[in-house]
Protein backbone atom coordinates (compact mmCIF):
# COMPACT_ATOMS: atom_id res chain seq x y z
CA UNK A 1 0.00 0.00 0.00
CA UNK A 2 1.26 3.46 -0.89
CA UNK A 3 1.69 6.02 1.84
CA UNK A 4 1.07 9.64 1.01
CA UNK A 5 2.54 12.73 2.60
CA UNK A 6 -0.83 14.35 3.17
CA UNK A 7 -4.02 13.46 4.94
CA UNK A 8 -7.55 14.44 4.07
CA UNK A 9 -9.68 15.68 6.93
CA UNK A 10 -13.05 14.21 6.05
CA UNK A 11 -14.77 15.81 9.03
CA UNK A 12 -14.04 19.38 7.91
CA UNK A 13 -14.26 18.85 4.14
CA UNK A 14 -17.51 19.84 2.41
CA UNK A 15 -17.69 16.78 0.13
CA UNK A 16 -18.39 14.05 2.68
CA UNK A 17 -21.01 16.23 4.41
CA UNK A 18 -22.76 16.86 1.10
CA UNK A 19 -22.73 13.15 0.32
CA UNK A 20 -24.07 12.14 3.72
CA UNK A 21 -26.78 14.77 3.58
CA UNK A 22 -27.94 13.67 0.13
CA UNK A 23 -28.16 10.07 1.35
CA UNK A 24 -30.17 11.07 4.43
CA UNK A 25 -32.58 13.18 2.37
CA UNK A 26 -32.95 10.44 -0.27
CA UNK A 27 -33.68 7.86 2.42
CA UNK A 28 -36.33 9.98 4.12
CA UNK A 29 -37.90 10.98 0.80
CA UNK A 30 -38.24 7.34 -0.26
CA UNK A 31 -39.68 6.44 3.16
CA UNK A 32 -42.22 9.25 2.80
CA UNK A 33 -43.19 8.15 -0.71
CA UNK A 34 -43.67 4.59 0.53
CA UNK A 35 -45.66 5.70 3.59
CA UNK A 36 -48.03 7.65 1.33
CA UNK A 37 -48.49 4.74 -1.07
CA UNK A 38 -46.60 6.43 -3.90
CA UNK A 39 -45.07 3.86 -6.26
CA UNK A 40 -42.26 6.21 -7.18
CA UNK A 41 -38.54 6.78 -6.72
CA UNK A 42 -36.75 10.10 -6.39
CA UNK A 43 -35.32 9.67 -9.89
CA UNK A 44 -38.79 9.03 -11.34
CA UNK A 45 -40.15 12.06 -9.49
CA UNK A 46 -37.40 14.24 -10.99
CA UNK A 47 -38.37 13.07 -14.49
CA UNK A 48 -42.06 13.78 -13.79
CA UNK A 49 -41.20 17.22 -12.41
CA UNK A 50 -39.17 18.02 -15.52
CA UNK A 51 -41.92 16.80 -17.84
CA UNK A 52 -44.52 18.72 -15.85
CA UNK A 53 -42.70 21.88 -16.92
CA UNK A 54 -41.55 20.76 -20.38
CA UNK A 55 -43.84 18.03 -21.66
CA UNK A 56 -42.81 16.40 -24.93
CA UNK A 57 -39.12 17.05 -24.44
CA UNK A 58 -36.53 15.16 -26.46
CA UNK A 59 -35.15 12.17 -24.53
CA UNK A 60 -31.55 13.36 -24.97
CA UNK A 61 -32.44 16.80 -23.59
CA UNK A 62 -34.22 15.11 -20.70
CA UNK A 63 -31.03 13.19 -19.91
CA UNK A 64 -29.09 16.47 -19.71
CA UNK A 65 -31.73 18.24 -17.63
CA UNK A 66 -31.91 15.37 -15.13
CA UNK A 67 -28.12 14.84 -15.00
CA UNK A 68 -28.40 11.23 -16.18
CA UNK A 69 -26.55 9.38 -18.90
CA UNK A 70 -28.64 8.29 -21.88
CA UNK A 71 -28.62 4.57 -21.08
CA UNK A 72 -29.62 4.92 -17.42
CA UNK A 73 -32.38 7.35 -18.41
CA UNK A 74 -33.63 4.87 -21.03
CA UNK A 75 -33.87 2.15 -18.34
CA UNK A 76 -35.63 4.55 -15.97
CA UNK A 77 -38.11 5.60 -18.67
CA UNK A 78 -38.84 1.96 -19.51
CA UNK A 79 -39.86 1.35 -15.89
CA UNK A 80 -41.96 4.50 -15.93
CA UNK A 81 -43.70 3.39 -19.14
CA UNK A 82 -44.66 0.10 -17.49
CA UNK A 83 -46.22 2.11 -14.64
CA UNK A 84 -47.98 4.29 -17.25
CA UNK A 85 -46.36 7.49 -15.91
CA UNK A 86 -44.81 8.53 -19.22
CA UNK A 87 -45.15 7.88 -22.93
CA UNK A 88 -42.31 7.91 -25.45
CA UNK A 89 -43.14 8.88 -29.04
CA UNK A 90 -40.71 8.70 -31.92
CA UNK A 91 -39.80 12.19 -33.11
CA UNK A 92 -41.23 13.10 -36.49
CA UNK A 93 -38.20 15.28 -37.31
CA UNK A 94 -35.59 12.67 -36.36
CA UNK A 95 -36.71 9.04 -36.12
CA UNK A 96 -33.66 8.23 -33.98
CA UNK A 97 -35.00 10.38 -31.14
CA UNK A 98 -37.94 10.02 -28.79
CA UNK A 99 -40.07 12.72 -27.29
CA UNK A 100 -41.19 12.01 -23.73
CA UNK A 101 -44.64 12.95 -22.46
CA UNK A 102 -46.18 12.75 -19.01
CA UNK A 103 -49.43 10.74 -18.92
CA UNK A 104 -52.53 11.60 -16.91
CA UNK A 105 -51.49 8.94 -14.40
CA UNK A 106 -47.98 10.40 -14.25
CA UNK A 107 -49.35 13.89 -13.70
CA UNK A 108 -51.67 12.61 -10.98
CA UNK A 109 -48.91 10.86 -9.05
CA UNK A 110 -46.66 13.91 -9.44
CA UNK A 111 -49.39 16.07 -7.89
CA UNK A 112 -49.67 13.58 -5.02
CA UNK A 113 -45.93 13.99 -4.34
CA UNK A 114 -46.15 17.75 -3.75
CA UNK A 115 -47.34 17.66 -0.11
CA UNK A 116 -44.94 14.79 0.64
CA UNK A 117 -42.01 16.73 -0.78
CA UNK A 118 -43.10 19.85 1.10
CA UNK A 119 -43.08 17.82 4.30
CA UNK A 120 -39.50 16.69 3.63
CA UNK A 121 -38.49 20.29 2.85
CA UNK A 122 -40.08 21.45 6.12
CA UNK A 123 -38.08 18.85 8.08
CA UNK A 124 -34.89 19.67 6.19
CA UNK A 125 -35.18 23.43 6.72
CA UNK A 126 -36.38 23.32 10.34
CA UNK A 127 -34.32 25.70 12.47
CA UNK A 128 -32.56 27.27 9.49
CA UNK A 129 -33.36 30.96 9.13
CA UNK A 130 -33.84 32.69 5.78
CA UNK A 131 -30.38 34.28 5.84
CA UNK A 132 -28.61 30.95 6.46
CA UNK A 133 -30.77 29.25 3.84
CA UNK A 134 -29.83 31.89 1.25
CA UNK A 135 -26.16 31.59 2.19
CA UNK A 136 -26.28 27.79 1.94
CA UNK A 137 -27.89 27.94 -1.50
CA UNK A 138 -25.28 30.44 -2.69
CA UNK A 139 -22.48 28.20 -1.39
CA UNK A 140 -23.96 25.14 -3.14
CA UNK A 141 -24.24 27.13 -6.37
CA UNK A 142 -20.58 28.16 -5.97
CA UNK A 143 -19.55 24.51 -5.58
CA UNK A 144 -21.49 23.61 -8.74
CA UNK A 145 -19.89 26.53 -10.59
CA UNK A 146 -16.44 25.42 -9.43
CA UNK A 147 -16.97 22.03 -11.06
CA UNK A 148 -18.47 23.58 -14.20
CA UNK A 149 -15.48 25.92 -14.52
CA UNK A 150 -13.08 23.00 -13.97
CA UNK A 151 -14.89 20.95 -16.63
CA UNK A 152 -14.84 23.82 -19.13
CA UNK A 153 -11.11 24.34 -18.66
CA UNK A 154 -10.30 20.80 -19.83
Amino acid sequence: MLKTDFEIDFETSIGPWLGRTVKVVDHHLQEAFDAHGLDLTKEQMIVLKTLHGQDGINQNELACLTFRDKSSLARLLSKMEVKNYILRVQSEEDKRNNEVFITLEGAAIFERTRPVIQGIIDIMEHGINAEHKTMMIENLKKIQQNFKTKQESK
